[in-house]
């Protein structure tokens, strides 16, 4: 699942779309952003009301997976490509003051955002890492649950991204993620073209090739269902249509 994507141009457009998510929430984009979007996925209405406004307005994910995640309190939760801090605020809610979550990113702007509002919260069990979902800054065996939301479609390696979710968690740790796939897969010109890799469109794996990398790198699927997700622009929706880009949320176990 390696692509020839130029990574370099990949990484400025996506850095550049986050920014302006993380900074211009009421901004143009191909896809929806904030609390009606993620009340619509699945979200809690109580439980996000303890999750600063700020990170809300931002969220720019694709589904609801806390329901497969399953989280107790005093675990460690891990989510790749925290943004502004949503999601990695309401894992910390289920996780309590006697768990850990941290956050990985690297576009700066979500980071500093992310950081400013957990501090806020009074959250110190939360933290936000700069780094790449690709090479995480963690050591084997810490994690008890990996989440992710609408943010491995970006990689160019997915398969690096599920081995590093593999080598952080303990044997029998979970992965739970929503994110992009699609049913066919899709045309060179799409996959080369960056704006719509940093649109969550471009990157989308096809479905069996995506989960055959999560079963590669060690884990077993449980549960896979399809979210009520949709973009917003023309184009965006003219390729969900033609090649089946859809959104998934799945729970897959370390074997």
């Amino acid at each position: 699942m390696v692509t020839t994507v130029d990574t370099v141009e990949l990484e400025t457009k996506v850095k550049e779309m986050y920014r302006h998510v993380a900074q211009e929430p009421g901004g143009d984009y191909h896809f929806e952003l904030g609390e009606r979007l993620a009340l619509r996925v699945g979200y809690d209405a109580d439980r996000l009301r303890n999750v600063p406004a700020g990170a809300v307005e931002s969220f720019a994910g694709v589904g609801f997976f806390f329901d497969l995640a399953n989280l107790t309190s005093g675990e460690t939760v891990v989510d790749l490509g925290s943004g502004s801090g949503m999601d990695a605020l309401y894992a910390a809610d289920h996780v309590g003051s006697s768990g850990r979550v941290v956050g990985i990113d690297f576009t700066l702007e979500q980071l500093e955002k992310a950081r400013k509002l957990a501090a806020g919260t009074g959250a110190d069990h939360v933290e936000f890492i700069e780094g790449r979902i690709e090479s995480l800054p963690l050591p084997d065996a810490s994690v008890d649950c990996v989440i992710s939301n609408g943010v491995i479609n970006l990689a160019p390696d997915k398969n690096a991204v599920f081995a590093e979710a593999a080598r952080v968690l303990r044997p029998g740790g979970r992965l739970a993620i929503a994110d992009i796939i699609s049913e066919r897969p899709l045309t060179e010109a799409i996959v080369c073209n960056a704006d719509l890799w940093a649109s969550c469109i471009g990157g989308a794996a096809e479905q069996e090739t995506y989960l055959q990398a999560i079963e590669s790198a060690g884990f077993t699927i449980d549960t896979l269902r399809v979210n009520p997700y949709a973009f917003l622009s023309d184009q965006a929706r003219n390729a969900s249509t033609k090649y089946g880009v859809k959104s998934i949320s799945l729970l897959a176990i370390k074997s």
